[in-house]
């Protein structure tokens, strides 16, 4: 079964979103239809996993501005939302919008933890969404897959899953850098954000073979930015078949 982010952009999101942050449809509009199938991706990858609870999920895309990071804030609204204690860290080192998105400073972030020159406790920030919590990323470092691949970085998880009830990462494309991958290894489920009418299907295929073998948890992908007419007329609802779905379980993907 797969549902849809409905989205009427046509094209790829440009520097905005790094100037100023990326929308949050579901803290802005939580009744509004697009909000409503936040809630309904959350459902799914919740009961994507029947033998685990899901402590840990990171978001990725194939290529850059794709939507990963509208996304992934989006759903840790969502889930915060729903009475959960939230951290979303913005592991996008390269691109960081977090900071921007939910106007917090960026003085102090992931990046300073991972050098050793921050406490835990000095780069957790709230947000004005009760129950979400954020690190940003920091300045950005000359060597994010070098601080992303160290141990620090595992024992930060560790932590972190331990103080939350959910970890949420943003991780920068799977095909340009290899960050994602080094994460990916290290969470209990990513997810792939798929543009319909943007990303390209062979980039896609190379973004989930270079998941798989890192042994990443790939739970399904989110397809976003589908209008009406690119679904088939189907609004919010469910259909069989095609390669991507708003949200589809791994045994969907082929």
């Amino acid at each position: 079964m797969a549902f849809h982010i409905f989205n009427r952009r046509k094209h790829k999101i440009d520097n905005t979103s790094l100037k100023y942050g990326i929308g949050l449809v579901t803290y802005t509009d939580p009744k509004g239809m697009i909000s409503e199938q936040f809630k309904t991706v959350r459902t799914n990858i919740q009961f994507s996993s029947v033998d685990k609870k899901l402590k840990s999920l990171l978001f990725t895309s194939s290529d850059p501005s794709e939507g990963k990071s509208t996304i992934s804030n989006n759903m840790a609204v969502t889930w915060a939302d729903q009475g959960s204690k939230v951290i979303l860290v913005d592991a996008d080192l390269r691109r960081p919008t977090v900071h921007k998105t939910f106007s917090v400073s960026n003085r102090k972030g992931l990046s300073n933890y991972l050098l050793g020159n921050a406490t835990l406790e000095e780069i957790i920030q709230p947000t004005v969404v009760d129950g979400l919590y954020v690190i940003t990323s920091g300045p950005i470092p000359p060597n994010p897959a070098e601080l992303l691949g160290s141990m620090r970085t595992q024992d930060l998880l560790v932590r972190l899953v331990d103080k939350f009830d959910l970890l949420i990462l943003d991780a920068p494309p799977v095909n340009t850098v290899t960050d994602a991958q080094v994460l990916a290894a290290r969470v209990d489920g990513t997810i792939l954000v798929v543009p319909q009418g943007i990303a390209d299907k062979a980039g896609v295929l190379h973004a989930k073979e270079a998941l798989k073998t890192v042994n990443a948890n790939i739970l399904g992908a989110i397809m976003n930015r589908v209008t009406e007419q690119k679904s088939g007329g189907y609004y919010g609802g469910s259909y069989y078949g095609g390669y991507y779905g708003g949200y589809y379980g791994a045994d969907k993907q082929k």
